[in-house]
């Protein structure tokens, strides 16, 4: 592991909340373990390892029944250990891939057999080299064919940089974690506004409710948060989808109960209709339709 890298809680809390039949974590990770899948000589971080073992087991845990698995920088391009996951998990993990524009034809139809059903664009300086949007663009035209999605992680201050090619992509587009507000400006600040704009005019747009533990400024349950996700939740019911985000890559200070995790849903997701959609409608025409 790097110096200072924080692992996933050891032992989380059991939720009081008791998600629908049929919910997905549309959001988590696989980490390794790297004497089997090693991690990128170009990677920012070095994880500890996050088997799809664990993975599983924490999902039964909490009361999930499927997972979205979404592949990580520190595996950079290889898909291995995400496909391997996808392979284990009898049906209930789909996957969402990290790729160049020199995957061959045959590697996309590998991974859209394995149940792959999108590309994540990392836009996060402080991670990975952002790819020029050219060499996006010609990633979007190879997968799209195949019915994949783009998932794009950015932070809501960048958004005027990268507006404009987000809002040429022609097919179904997924937000990472709200876009990465920031919490002290509240949800009325103009950055958040104009994200809220973006989603409202492109009908192709959803977003992940995610990682209150990654904004909050006052820490576990995350209250000052919730107001973020509830609001998306409110304008954009049949476009949001929620996940764990375990392992929690690269926090920085203490890794976040995944109990407590699950039991934030309620807070942006007040009703038993929009907790169906979250959990379970919305993730389930995604990635399984």
């Amino acid at each position: 592991m790097s110096p200072g890298y924080i692992p996933f809680h050891p032992n989380p809390s059991k939720p009081k909340y008791k998600p629908p039949a049929g919910a997905v974590d549309a959001h988590c990770h696989v980490f390794g373990p790297e004497a089997k899948f090693s991690y990128a000589p170009e990677r920012k971080y070095t994880p500890c390892d996050a088997p799809k073992e664990k993975l599983f087991a924490l999902r039964d845990f909490l009361g999930f029944d499927k997972n979205v698995i979404v592949q990580a920088s520190c595996h950079s391009k290889d898909n291995r250990a995400m496909i391997d996951a996808l392979d284990a998990s009898n049906g209930k993990a789909k996957g969402v891939a990290f790729v160049g524009e020199e995957v061959t034809d045959d590697e996309l139809k590998w991974m859209d057999k394995a149940g792959v059903r999108g590309v994540r664009f990392n836009f996060l300086k402080r991670l990975v080299d952002i790819t020029p949007p050219d060499v996006l663009h010609r990633i979007v035209k190879r997968v799209a064919p195949l019915g994949w999605h783009i998932v794009i992680y950015f932070e809501m201050p960048d958004l005027p940089e990268y507006e404009s090619f987000f809002s040429s992509i022609p097919t179904t587009v997924v937000v990472d974690h709200m876009g990465t507000p920031d919490v002290k400006k509240g949800v009325d600040h103009p950055e958040n506004q104009r994200f809220h704009r973006l989603m409202d005019a492109h009908k192709n747009f959803y977003v992940k409710v995610t990682c209150p533990e990654r904004m909050s400024l006052i820490g576990p349950p995350y209250d000052d948060v919730a107001p973020f996700g509830r609001v998306l939740v409110e304008r954009f019911p049949d476009r949001v989808i929620w996940g764990t985000d375990w392992p929690h890559p690269n926090m920085k200070k203490v890794a976040p109960d995944d109990g407590i995790l699950v039991d934030y849903i309620p807070k942006i997701a007040p009703t038993a209709a929009s907790q169906q959609a979250l959990l379970v409608d919305n993730p389930m025409r995604l990635y399984w339709s």
